[in-house]
């Protein structure tokens, strides 16, 4: 079956509610607040969908920093259900990410991803994506 990637619609957002619940857990997001999101934030969310179905996503989010001249871009999420993997639909929404990012005028993208998660690893690397010695720390505000 062909895989399909575009811009995320708010048609998508139960199913995004879906994906993201499956990836991350948690309550599942209600529709309204997904498309609330989408409205109100300058985020890009790709789809692809294969049979019709919306069978993942990924997100991307640029902004602009004092610190650097270039317009800053960053993928955020990615996540395709198991019965879809490996037909390339992760590099797709990648491009497609890729490709918006770039209309933005940005020139590099960071990725954050667990250090264990090989698959997305190689995923990222197979894309051109390369490891930095970057380390990211964290902490919980509330």
């Amino acid at each position: 079956m062909e895989i399909k990637v575009r811009l995320a619609t708010e048609q998508d957002a139960g199913a995004l509610a879906r994906l993201n619940q499956d990836f991350n857990g948690g309550d599942r997001r209600c529709a309204a607040e997904i498309t609330d999101s989408m409205r109100n934030s300058d985020e890009l969310i790709a789809v692809a969908e294969m049979g019709g179905q919306v069978v993942g996503f990924g997100c991307a989010q640029s902004f602009k920093s004092f610190c650097y001249q270039e317009l800053q871009g960053e993928i955020t999420e990615l996540y395709i259900e198991p019965s879809a993997r490996r037909k390339g639909a992760a590099a797709s929404i990648l491009s497609c990410l890729e490709e918006h990012l770039a209309s933005r005028g940005v020139a590099e993208i960071k990725v954050l991803t667990g250090m264990d998660n090989e698959t997305a690893i190689k995923t990222y690397e197979r894309c051109n994506y390369e490891k930095d010695d970057e380390l990211l720390l964290k902490k919980r505000l509330t």
